[in-house]
């Protein structure tokens, strides 16, 4: 994945949580046919001090740098991406002064610069499935809205969006059989509403394509049983993996992927 430099040129806030940045970058080739709507850039928020290679490749460092130098690394779905403009659009969820890039993209101004590696992704709506799924919290809103983006004016989709409250809920372009269900945390955590609503939602005739992603042990503990085991989903009908956990760091998070991965190889 190549190093990516992008500048702010401005923003706008979604909702009271989720902050647009408008970025602008010199080359955005890496793009270029990219036909994924769950696109997503590794951000890199160098360390105050360290000197790092004008490539920065996070995997290379990690085998050659202390742990305590390496770069803050997160990972945004990027939005509208214009090769021939050189533009894009990332959307962070903010929560004061929680976290790294969140705090960064609240305080963002024009001119400001952002180190990316990528693009990378998985994932398009399949044209051809009778109705597609689309469930998760604030961190897949965009990866939705691309997918909704996407979808032919006459789609079905049934999508369930988890955010704080009423005031919280983001604006989406449905199709025209679609529907949405928001969720309420309502100053709680909101833990089992998304695996709940999902189970609730009336189970459509024909083939289904879904995309779940969002709080990891929601989603790949309480949704990906019922899609994969109950309702029979193959691979091929899934996207489904946790975007985050609760109470954990990126570089935590990615261990506990890991493990994940290992236990559901051995349960096989």
């Amino acid at each position: 994945m190549p190093t990516i430099r992008l500048a702010v040129t401005g923003a706008t806030w979604i909702t009271p949580n989720l902050r647009r940045l408008h970025l602008r970058g010199d080359d955005l080739s890496a793009f270029d046919g990219s036909p994924f709507t769950d696109r997503y850039l590794k951000l890199v928020f160098p360390k105050p001090g360290v000197v790092y290679p004008e490539q920065i490749d996070v995997r290379e460092l990690r085998a050659t740098m202390p742990a305590e130098d390496l770069p803050v690394v997160r990972t945004y779905t990027a939005l509208h991406p214009d090769v021939a403009a050189g533009t894009l659009d990332i959307d962070f969820v903010v929560h004061g002064d929680e976290g790294v890039a969140g705090p960064w993209a609240a305080n963002a101004r024009p001119g400001d610069v952002l180190l990316a590696n990528g693009p990378g992704g998985a994932y398009r709506p399949d044209a051809g499935a009778d109705w597609h799924l689309l469930a998760g919290d604030e961190s897949a809103v965009p990866a939705i809205s691309a997918a909704l983006e996407a979808l032919p004016a006459d789609a079905v989709a049934r999508v369930v969006v988890l955010v704080d409250s009423a005031g919280h809920e983001p604006s989406l372009a449905l199709p025209e059989h679609g529907t949405v269900v928001f969720l309420h945390r309502d100053g709680g955590t909101g833990e089992g509403l998304l695996a709940g609503a999902v189970r609730s939602i009336e189970w459509l005739e024909g083939r289904v394509h879904a995309f779940v992603h969002g709080e990891a042990e929601e989603v790949m503990r309480g949704v990906r049983p019922y899609l994969r085991t109950e309702r029979g989903l193959g691979r091929d009908q899934v996207s489904i993996s946790g975007y985050w956990r609760r109470g954990r760091t990126e570089d935590s998070f990615r261990q506990w992927k890991a493990e994940f991965a290992r236990a559901e190889g051995a349960d096989a």
